[in-house]
């Protein structure tokens, strides 16, 4: 883990070395000042060297001036390094997070995968700079002190040092606590996270329903187990550091008894006596360094193992023999196809087959729950089979690389997702090369033109979070233009009109026919009206393909898709 965290240091190894050459400066001067009262009190006055008292006390004006400039370097530029660590390893995460299956944001809660790259990574930040600083400079002026000290009278330097590993082993006991304690306090942030993301995105509901009491009872009870988590961790930490303090606080009764009791007997003087007293202020402050330093670290070794279970967390990854799939023409086969999400023991469907021919519209109907939009999601392998293949143009679509396979193929789903920025912006993510007169004439197929230019701003209008600013048939068009502009030979529209009025679908289904011409297209729909004209309808229900034929066909048979049709002609 130490190994894995310390590769980050290496791009910024020369500032990180001048900031710890920085820091043993500022350690190797905390420790003069004790040395020159001493030769002060016992050398200088005594003497009347008035010439030296002056020459002293100029040395350590300078010596604070020095301070001064490197306090300031390790103050900013030992940050820096921190902030840029962190920034190293959010673009590793991020990037990351892109290769990662669908499986795993089925898994993990949005504020939860927030929380890890933010806060944890800022925790990270702060260890990154202080620890190895703090650590340094403790273990310098504690071995600086211990020889100076030893060297005025070993045995009173053994009295103070004698403390340090009681300390250790106190400290070390009090680390497992306060590491269990932390990591239950990460998980907790980032459910309190989860729930702040989730309440912020359904605002909207919680107004129509009024259920703003529900929802603050709801945040204050994950707030309310955040609270008790992180008392438990501040209490583990208590006890660290008052433990420590007190162990810090007997040593200097201890050190006042027996620098007394030696100064009585003439074993040392009042000078060398001052002198140890000021050292034991020196050796406290590495001592609350340490302190710091096991809070940071286990703040920040927390924050990097939530890091890491990210990183570890098995990426989508092309087979060893996959190519380029090039440009397809879309001969689509499931070839006895089986599968089940995981950590399910039940089946969505078993031995499905079924064939689409290059060009020609799959429209796929039937109750909910029959695996209409898992066929869907396995095509691009967003998720991949259990058993049997699916090939495209005869090769079976594993063999593909993943980013060429889904570079054929366009999705237009029923939640739109559109991102806060400029409409241009949104169509120009089917294809981010693309002219800006190519964005403009998807936008004309997707009859979207009119309305943007409408808009006092244009391609350049915001269309807000999730395009919360525009209604559903503008959302959906705009998702059709960016469709039109990545320009895909494979076509999958998953109840792309379902949620739309039905003036507003007539107007989606002019675009989408456009769309679909001369593209292989697999049409997922609950209004039976829009796959009419399809080439083949498959009806899909628990048990698998109850029902396959043209519309035709299929109503002359009288099963379960004459059934589904008649209900739409009652309700219509």
């Amino acid at each position: 883990m130490i190994k894995r965290f310390a590769k980050y240091y290496k791009p910024h190894m020369k500032l990180f070395v001048a900031d710890m050459i920085c820091a043993f400066i500022l350690a190797v001067a905390d420790l003069f000042f004790p040395v020159v009262t001493r030769a002060m009190l016992r050398d200088f006055i005594p003497n009347g060297e008035i010439r030296l008292l002056l020459v002293f006390g100029a040395i350590l004006a300078a010596i604070y001036v020095l301070k001064l400039g490197l306090n300031y370097f390790v103050a900013y530029y030992g940050h820096i390094v921190g902030v840029r660590m962190q920034a190293d390893m959010r673009r590793d995460v991020f990037a990351h997070l892109q290769t990662l299956p669908l499986r795993y944001f089925d898994d993990n809660k949005t504020g939860t995968i927030m929380s890890r790259i933010i806060n944890d990574l800022m925790d990270i930040s702060e260890l990154a700079h202080h620890g190895p600083e703090d650590l340094f400079l403790s273990i310098i002026m504690l071995v600086g002190a211990f020889v100076i000290m030893a060297s005025i009278y070993w045995p009173l330097a053994l009295i103070v040092f004698s403390s340090l590993p009681i300390m250790i082993v106190f400290a070390a006991k009090k680390r497992i606590a306060m590491s269990d304690a932390f990591k239950k306090t990460r998980v907790e942030i980032g459910e309190v996270n989860a729930g702040l993301e989730n309440s912020i995105a359904g605002i909207r509901v919680s107004k129509a329903y009024t259920n703003s009491d529900f929802e603050n009872e709801r945040f204050g009870e994950g707030n309310r187990r955040f609270v008790k988590v992180r008392a438990l961790a501040y209490k583990v930490m208590a006890q660290f550091i008052s433990g420590t303090t007190f162990i810090g606080d007997i040593l200097q009764v201890i050190l006042y008894v027996a620098g007394g009791l030696f100064c009585f007997f003439g074993k040392i003087d009042v000078a060398d006596f001052t002198a140890f007293v000021m050292f034991i202020g020196i050796f406290m402050n590495p001592v609350k360094k340490l302190i710091s330093f096991v809070e940071q670290y286990q703040n920040g070794i927390t924050g990097f193992e939530r890091f890491c279970e990210i990183m570890d967390y098995e990426p989508e990854k092309d087979e060893p023999d996959a190519v380029d799939a090039g440009t397809l023409r879309g001969d689509i086969v499931f070839d006895s196809v089986s599968f089940r999400y995981a950590g399910r023991d039940q089946e969505v469907f078993h031995g499905l087959s079924l064939k689409i021919d290059a060009g020609h519209t799959l429209a796929l109907v039937g109750p909910t729950g029959g695996g209409k939009t898992t066929i869907c999601h396995l095509i691009p392998r967003f998720y991949d089979v259990t058993e049997g293949k699916i090939t495209i143009d005869g090769v079976d679509i594993r063999k593909m690389t993943i980013a060429s396979l889904r570079r054929n193929i366009g999705i237009v789903a029923q939640d739109v997702f559109l991102f806060n920025s400029s409409i241009y912006d949104n169509i120009a993510y089917g294809c981010p090369d693309a002219t800006y007169e190519q964005v403009v004439e998807a936008a004309k197929m997707a009859n979207i033109y009119d309305f943007i230019t409408s808009l006092p701003e244009g391609f350049d209008t915001v269309t807000g979070e999730r395009g919360v600013k525009l209604s559903g048939g503008q959302k959906q068009r705009i998702s059709i233009a960016r469709v039109f502009l990545k320009n895909p030979p494979i076509l999958i529209l998953d109840e792309a009109t379902s949620a739309l009025d039905n003036t507003t679908e007539v107007m989606i289904g002019e675009s989408l026919e456009k769309l679909c011409a001369g593209r292989t297209t697999i049409v997922v729909a609950h209004r039976l009206t829009t796959v009419k004209g399809a080439d083949e309808i498959i009806v899909v229900t628990d048990d698998g393909i109850a029902e396959r034929g043209r519309h035709r066909e299929l109503l002359e048979k009288g099963g379960v898709y004459a059934d589904l049709w008649r209900s739409v002609a009652e309700e219509a």
